[in-house]
């Protein structure tokens, strides 16, 4: 299938579905999913958007906080890539230690 065959495809997407999804339906269908880390700070690491959301923050702004282009967030919290054992520290340290990681990216 070509991009135009694609784009012309009528979308199968239930936008009054999505749109009616809560907070807490999402926050079960990740733990179902097995795409949240659990709540305890004892887990290995959490994953790139459970730091994102218990920070309040957007990919881009978190991006531009630990200094990674947004796209680079993006195929993180998305799971393109594989987290390098660096960033899942990274990861960790966020959870755990928000603020000092936001006091110690300002000094930078």
């Amino acid at each position: 299938m070509t991009l135009k065959e694609a784009m012309s495809r009528r979308s199968t997407i239930d936008w009054d579905r999505v749109r009616t999804t809560s907070d807490e339906d999402m926050a079960r269908q990740a733990r179902e999913d097995g795409t949240e880390a659990p709540d305890d700070l004892g887990a290995a690491y959490p994953t790139p958007g459970t730091v994102r959301r218990q920070m309040g923050m957007t990919q881009a702004s978190i991006a531009t906080l630990i200094g990674v282009p947004v796209a680079t967030w993006r195929n993180w919290e998305q799971g393109r890539v594989r987290l390098d054992p660096a960033v899942r520290t990274l990861l960790r340290v966020l959870w755990r230690e928000p603020d000092a990681v936001r006091r110690a990216m300002e000094a930078a």
